[in-house]
């Protein structure tokens, strides 16, 4: 069978995330301690205890599903005995997932991915004053009908597609009164719903340009080895294997759409036929069962999902 091993994004995370992996297994507990050392903060504490205010900050959010998804990775390394060189064809992941996939598949090292990922969360943060960016969710129109809304609703302001999730879940991001405009000419246009989201900062659009050239100068003090597995990046919809190839597309990746559909469609097309979501909830798992309606999706996040695992 061919695998895919994909890993979640922001919106995933839950208090509690990781803490029966860590009772259960020491590789877990190793993932999460090296996750706190590496940003001098109990993390780990912030995902088990809350309040989901902080670990709902993008800043806390990013490492910590990052660090849920390689705790999943290393305990099913020693009890299953996987090894992604052998058995993925493919690893990709959703915006900060792809930091994940990265990690698993060892082009970036744990203690690495934690803080590049606290920079980029902060980064984020500060690219847009609170309150002048938003997201909103098109639901029922297609990545090409929401884009022809973005580019009517922006008017001289930043309005583009953040996301293309596949089901008929496309996300536009930029300038709040662009996005409220977006919302209503979606509905006008026959969208099944479109709602603005609860997120701190519009992501994956040009406002993200500050954010962007932090990355590149973050990015460009770590190293990156090729990944065992090649990774299927957001912004290429295709895989990429070079180290310079990889640290443009997380570059670009911060303001571009996340291409997810296209993405799983593309190792669909190249024979997978078993996606695991490894890491916190199932978001990907029901989207991919959508986009690639032969394939199997299988999400893997605690202890009974790692016993029930199968190679």
């Amino acid at each position: 069978m061919t695998r895919a091993f994909i890993f979640p994004g922001q919106g995933s995370q839950a208090v509690g995330m990781g803490k029966a992996l860590a009772e259960n297994f020491p590789q877990a507990r190793a993932v999460f301690e090296e996750t706190d050392d590496a940003l001098s903060q109990k993390l780990s504490r912030v995902m088990w205890e809350g309040p989901t205010d902080d670990l709902t900050l993008t800043a806390n959010a990013q490492p910590a599903l990052m660090a849920v998804s390689l705790a999943v990775v290393r305990v099913l390394e020693a009890e299953a005995g996987l090894d992604l060189h052998r058995d993925a064809a493919f690893v990709a992941g959703h915006s900060l997932g792809e930091y994940s996939a990265l990690a698993a598949a060892g082009s970036l090292k744990l203690a690495d991915t934690a803080r590049l990922l606290r920079i980029r969360g902060d980064a984020m943060q500060r690219a847009v004053p609170v309150g002048q960016g938003a997201m909103a969710a098109l639901l029922g129109l297609d990545a090409e009908a929401a884009g022809e809304v973005a580019r009517e609703a922006a008017q001289g302001e930043v309005c583009n597609v953040a996301n293309d999730n596949g089901a008929g879940q496309v996300v536009v991001s930029g300038h709040k009164t662009a996005i409220e405009r977006a919302v209503s000419i979606a509905q006008a246009r026959g969208a099944k719903r479109a709602v603005m989201l609860a997120v701190s900062a519009p992501f994956h659009c040009t406002l993200m340009v500050p954010a962007a050239e932090a990355m590149r100068e973050a990015l460009g003090q770590v190293g990156i080895a090729a990944p065992v597995a090649p990774v299927v990046a957001n912004v290429e919809a295709g895989p990429v294997t070079e180290p310079y190839a990889i640290r443009d597309a997380l570059v670009r990746q911060v303001t571009g759409t996340v291409r997810w559909r296209e993405s799983v469609a593309f190792m669909a097309n190249e024979g997978v036929e078993a996606f695991y979501e490894l890491g916190a909830g199932k978001v990907l798992t029901g989207l991919v069962k959508r986009i690639a309606a032969n394939a199997s999706g299988t999400a893997v996040g605690t202890p009974e999902d790692v016993k029930a695992f199968k190679l």
